[in-house]
Order: structure tokens, then C-alpha cells, then sequence
């Protein structure tokens, strides 16, 4: 056991930014992926309406946990190997898919019916309804509950260091089991993420407010 020192207090300083790597790995994944669910829940099609409230329902209904331990041991078993990089990216893409499809879902639906009307009246295609008409529109709606979904996807993370994943967390319990200093240690890394996801909270919630009086 040594002391706690200022090199350990820099070593997980420097964790954050493979917490933000990680993060904005899932934001952007999980925002295409998102964004391919939200469409395929609105579409006409009863067969991917149906395929996309079940991946809905399997992500939102099991534990982020759980799914990192069926992608980081599961598919070894079936014979690929994947790293605690590949194993946490993918099942964080994949769970905010799920959370992202089912939020812009909702704002796609929260776009007056008027508008799509009119946009049939206009002869638009599908495509073109949605690309003109509807997702602009639903953008606009999207942004603050996204925003806020970003705080909970920053936070998922420290999951990842479950399987070895050296971010914020896994970086901190390796410093404490040579410290011995949890208190020094995860206060650290506890005041490490309120500044990570406070900054996000607050603009959420500006954003909520603009979006409220913009409606008025």
C-alpha cells in the first residue's frame, strides 16, 4: 500500500477523456441507430414497425449490465473475440439506440397531424414529407429530452468497468486497491462526474424552458 499522491489524482484526470471517448461513441452510434428505430416505429410498414418496438423492448428491458456481459463473453463463446473497447462500445450503441428511438419516436409523433396532411395534400413523398415537413420539425422537440439522455449515457459508462474497461471508474477502483484511500479516490471521481454531467443538466433544462416558451 503507498499514499495517495498527486500523480494518482492526474492518472484519473486523464481516465475522464476515455469516459468521453466512450460516450461520444454511443451518442453518435446510438443517434444513427436511434434515428433508424424512430423512423421504422412511424413507418407504414407493420413488419419493421413490429422488429423495431422489439429491439425497443429488449434494450429498455433488460440491464445495460446485462448486456455487456452477453457481448463481452457471449460471443466468444460463438467464437469472436472482442475486446472491453469493442464489447462496451457496442452495447452502449445498441442500448442508446434503443432509448433514442423510443424519445425521437415520440417527438416524430408529437408534430400536429395538420402537418402531415398538408404534406399529403402537397403530393410529398414519404420520403420527402419526413425529410421537409416532419423531422425538422421534431429536431426542434428532440433536442432537450437528447440533451438530457446525454447525462445518462455518461454515467452508463462507469458500467464498462465491469469488464475491464480502463475509464473513469475502473481507473479509480485500480488507484484505490494500491492507495487504499476511498474517500480521496471516489470523491474524486464522484466530483469528476458532476462536472461532466452537470454542465449537460442545465442546458437541458434551458433547453426545456426555451422550448415551453417558444410554445406559448
Amino acid at each position: 500500500m503507498r499514499d495517495f499522491s498527486l500523480s494518482d489524482v492526474w492518472l484519473i484526470v486523464e481516465a475522464a477523456r476515455w469516459t468521453l471517448a466512450l460516450s461520444l461513441i454511443a451518442l453518435l452510434g446510438g443517434g444513427i441507430g436511434g434515428l433508424i428505430v424512430a423512423l421504422c416505429r412511424t413507418c407504414d410498414n407493420t413488419a419493421l414497425r413490429t422488429l423495431a418496438r422489439s429491439f425497443i423492448l429488449l434494450f429498455q428491458g433488460t440491464p445495460l449490465l446485462l448486456q455487456l456481459f452477453l457481448i463481452f463473453f457471449g460471443l466468444p463463446v460463438m467464437g469472436l473475440d472482442v475486446s472491453p473497447w469493442i464489447a462496451a462500445g457496442m452495447a452502449l450503441v445498441l442500448n442508446t439506440s434503443a432509448f433514442f428511438g423510443e424519445i425521437w419516436r415520440g417527438c416524430i409523433e408529437a408534430v400536429p397531424q395538420g402537418q402531415t396532411e398538408a404534406s399529403k395534400a402537397l403530393n410529398l413523398s414519404y420520403v420527402n414529407r419526413f425529410r421537409y415537413v416532419i423531422l425538422p420539425q421534431a429536431f426542434r422537440i428532440a433536442v432537450a429530452p437528447t440533451v438530457g439522455f446525454m447525462v445518462q449515457i455518461i454515467k452508463g459508462t462507469s458500467l464498462t468497468a465491469i469488464i475491464g474497461f480502463a475509464e473513469l471508474t475502473r481507473t479509480a477502483q485500480v488507484v484505490n486497491n494500491a492507495t487504499f484511500a476511498p474517500m480521496e479516490v471516489f470523491g474524486l471521481v464522484a466530483v469528476i462526474y458532476f462536472f461532466l454531467c452537470w454542465p449537460l443538466s442545465r442546458w437541458a433544462d434551458h433547453l426545456e424552458a426555451r422550448l415551453k416558451l417558444s410554445g406559448r
